[in-house]
């Protein structure tokens, strides 16, 4: 079962850096785009090497049992040299010089192709294993490997941390945090040779396949670096449904309101019968724009001295501070509304809209706000006891 959920996140990974390289050319640089399939290329190569699954070749190339552990190893460098290309081209530029880490890369292959090539590892079943007096070569060799890998890694993992930290919310941060926690899993997935090493000083015999922890840190590295590079692409199709949850809640949360102010301003509903006929963000929208005109259509009957009164009883009635403003909202809103059935204004038709808390001009925020005031309606105390004394003071039957 891991085994092939392993592969899967290979395909996965082959899948979404392909989409990465597809829009080399268009909108972003082709070089970087190339850095970045290279990295999620070599390490989905590197997990398939070292897979139960491979054994298959094994069993008919003596070869490919005992060059097994370096092709895959060759291929995880492969893939940290090509993320810290792609970290230097995001940097830098993406005609930026990959530098002295390239030049440290291949020697560091090399020493690796050398002191594999000295220990002379042989293939016993599912285990690699190597003669004492060679044993040594492979210790260091484990060892440069994880010690290269984990210092270049990390340096990567910070670059990528800043980085996100810096950016916008959106799908760019949520995207670079991806990336992270991808590179945060390689370096996981790198340390964890370290059992390895251990195993080569005790006895002399590693696993010649990735144990369960590797497997599931490298199909997790492989899987969270293509989803935070691929997020432009799907981010906004997974989006949608939350949204539309989001937009729906709203859309029913602020009913009450709505519906008060329909019955009262029935000309304010655009097309009542539509519903959700057209999506639940544009009856949202909908539905914020009717209350805002039930507002604008009741400005004669708002008391422009009740919102400082409303504060004052408030803050002693106790209030919590971030509701204060919801509260005087809908406590005016109350009194207007019983001002209106008794037709008593206190002020000319054509008087400004009473002020209310400055809020954002976008959708969201405007719901976010009126589902504060619908909530102070239902539920305020003091709203009720605004409604019942306008009541009492214009006369008007409960």
């Amino acid at each position: 079962m891991t085994e092939t959920l392993a592969y899967l996140a290979c395909v996965l990974g082959f899948a979404g850096f392909g989409v990465k390289l597809l829009e080399a050319g268009r909108d972003q640089p082709a070089r970087t785009l190339w850095f970045l399939a290279g990295f999620g290329i070599c390490i989905a190569l590197g997990i398939t090497d070292g897979m139960p699954a491979m054994d298959v070749l094994a069993g008919h190339h003596r070869w490919y049992a005992e060059y097994a552990p370096l092709a895959g190893d060759l291929a995880k460098f492969g893939a940290i040299g090509f993320t810290v290309a792609f970290t230097r081209s995001m940097r830098f530029g993406a005609d930026a010089r990959l530098g002295r880490h390239a030049v440290l890369s291949w020697f560091v292959i090399v020493v690796e192709i050398v002191l594999f090539t000295l220990a002379g590892p042989d293939r016993a079943g599912d285990e690699t294993v190597v003669a004492a007096q060679r044993r040594p070569f492979l210790v260091a060799y484990e060892l440069v490997f994880v010690v290269y890998g984990v210092l270049s890694l990390t340096l990567v993992a910070v670059f990528f941390a800043r980085f996100a930290t810096r950016a916008r919310a959106g799908s760019l941060r949520t995207g670079l945090w991806l990336i992270f926690a991808g590179v945060v899993a390689a370096v996981a997935w790198t340390l964890w040779d370290l059992d390895d090493v251990a195993a080569l000083i005790a006895n002399g015999r590693v696993e010649a396949t990735e144990d369960l922890p590797a497997t599931v840190l490298g199909a997790a590295c492989v899987v969270l670096a293509a989803a935070g590079s691929t997020l432009s692409v799907w981010g906004p199709s997974l989006a949608t449904p939350f949204r539309w949850l989001r937009a729906y809640r709203g859309y029913r949360r602020i009913e009450p309101l709505w519906t008060v102010l329909c019955d009262a301003v029935p000309g304010i509903a655009l097309d009542p019968a539509s519903g959700l006929g057209r999506g639940a963000e544009f009856a949202l929208y909908r539905r914020v724009i009717e209350i805002r005109d039930g507002h604008l259509a009741l400005r004669p009957y708002f008391d422009p001295d009740l919102p400082a009164r409303v504060v004052d009883r408030a803050r002693r009635d106790g209030v919590p501070p971030r509701r204060v403003a919801a509260t005087v909202d809908a406590a005016t809103l109350a009194a207007a509304l019983v001002a209106r059935e008794a037709d008593h204004r206190f002020q000319p038709d054509d008087a400004d809209a009473p002020v209310s808390r400055a809020v954002a001009a976008d959708v969201s925020a405007e719901a976010a706000w009126l589902v504060e005031v619908t909530r102070a309606w239902r539920r305020s105390a003091l709203v009720a006891d605004v409604r019942r004394e306008t009541r009492r003071e214009l006369g008007v039957p409960a």
